[in-house]
């Protein structure tokens, strides 16, 4: 436990310890002192480093985010937001547990005093960032030309709050998992600019089609809130295997999430599985496949492709749902990649106007259609 010490107390101990001979003040790190200090018999953990030592260890491969103490003030788009994840933004590169830990030890403040890490901020807000220093940063992944020239000429509609990307199949939406570039990173790299820009939803790396982006954080929760409610329209084109029968117009069947022995994660219809419901139409039959539309009612990871596959007509391209069902006839139509294309997605803005976005079925898809109809 520290003891308080009065300003002249501390005063006096100084002076007397600066009084004292050279000889006197390095008692502890005379020659004949007992090889105890070590701290083993053989002294092989040698001497403890100063305090001082250990501390300049710990920056001097660290670069400062922040040099001084800031004052920053919640702006609207910034409202509602935890303090922690606010945090995380204001110090990019700061790991969470020291994000975390300046909160719990007072060093944030929100308008002079100490908040907590799920405190909401409002507008108005001051919040008190301590300068805190982190480990050198890696070099950004940088988007190729072709990756860039890709999001770009993907563009679909564009505002001061909203970019809608129809997405390329094979371009993840984030990185992760292996992937070091996503489209949001790519995103945040060709628009520097941009103070702002997340996902407001998230469609699979082989999924082609609409894709949301936010660039207020104000409509990001105002769509989050629609996502939630099952009030946003999502409506997929899907190739499927074999004759999709006319009255199976709605599949509903329990989802549930398991990772395999090495690591893959797959979707099962289980019976303790999350609630999943998606409606169907026949929009045009070939003679070994159907083209479907799919209208989710919930949105659960892999659902529309474990509730083809499910019913015993899996989408064609499916590595990893209905595969060995679906390879040949793929094989035969040319079909190199899953066929499901994020075809439309409908909002309720903030101003009480409704807006559809529509994403045309790309060339490839396309190309297979019109060998399909001969």
């Amino acid at each position: 436990m520290m003891k308080d010490v009065s300003p002249s107390a501390r005063k006096m101990n100084r002076k007397s310890h600066r009084d004292k001979p050279v000889s006197a003040r390095q008692g502890a790190k005379s020659s004949t002192r007992p090889d105890a200090r070590k701290g083993s018999r053989d002294g092989a953990r040698g001497p403890r480093k100063p305090t001082a030592d250990r501390g300049a260890a710990r920056v001097s491969e660290a670069t400062p985010a922040a040099v001084s103490v800031r004052m920053v003030t919640v702006d609207e788009d910034q409202a509602g937001q935890r303090l922690d994840n606010f945090l995380r933004v204001v110090l990019k590169g700061v790991p969470k547990t020291h994000v975390y830990r300046i909160i719990r030890k007072g060093e944030v403040r929100v308008n002079k005093g100490r908040a907590k890490a799920e405190t909401k901020l409002a507008a108005g807000d001051v919040v008190r960032v301590p300068p805190v220093r982190v480990s050198e940063a890696k070099a950004p992944v940088v988007p190729g030309m072709q990756v860039a020239q890709q999001i770009e000429s993907a563009i679909l509609y564009e505002d001061d709050a909203l970019l809608v990307l129809n997405k390329p199949s094979g371009l993840a939406v984030h990185g992760g998992s292996g992937v070091s570039l996503g489209v949001i990173e790519a995103l945040r790299q060709l628009r520097p600019d941009c103070r702002f820009l997340e996902l407001v939803h998230r469609i699979d790396r082989d999924t082609s089609g609409c894709l949301l982006i936010a660039k207020k954080r104000s409509l990001l929760r105002h769509l989050h809130a629609q996502i939630r409610e099952h009030h946003m329209l999502k409506v997929y084109n899907a190739l499927v295997d074999g004759r999709w029968p006319a009255r199976k117009e709605l599949v509903d069947a329990p989802l549930q999430k398991n990772i395999l022995q090495s690591g893959e994660r797959m979707v099962t219809v289980h019976p303790e599985g999350k609630r999943s419901k998606t409606r169907f139409r026949v929009m045009e039959r070939y003679q070994d496949a159907t083209l479907v539309e799919a209208s989710l009612e919930t949105g659960r990871t892999h659902q529309i492709r474990v509730h083809t596959q499910h019913t015993g007509h899996p989408i064609l391209g499916d590595v990893k749902y209905g595969y060995e069902q679906t390879r040949e006839l793929a094989e035969k139509v040319g079909l190199d990649r899953l066929f499901l294309h994020a075809r439309k997605v409908g909002v309720n803005l903030p101003d009480g106007s409704y807006r559809e976005f529509e994403a045309p079925l790309p060339a490839e898809l396309v190309k297979v259609l019109d060998g399909m109809a001969r």
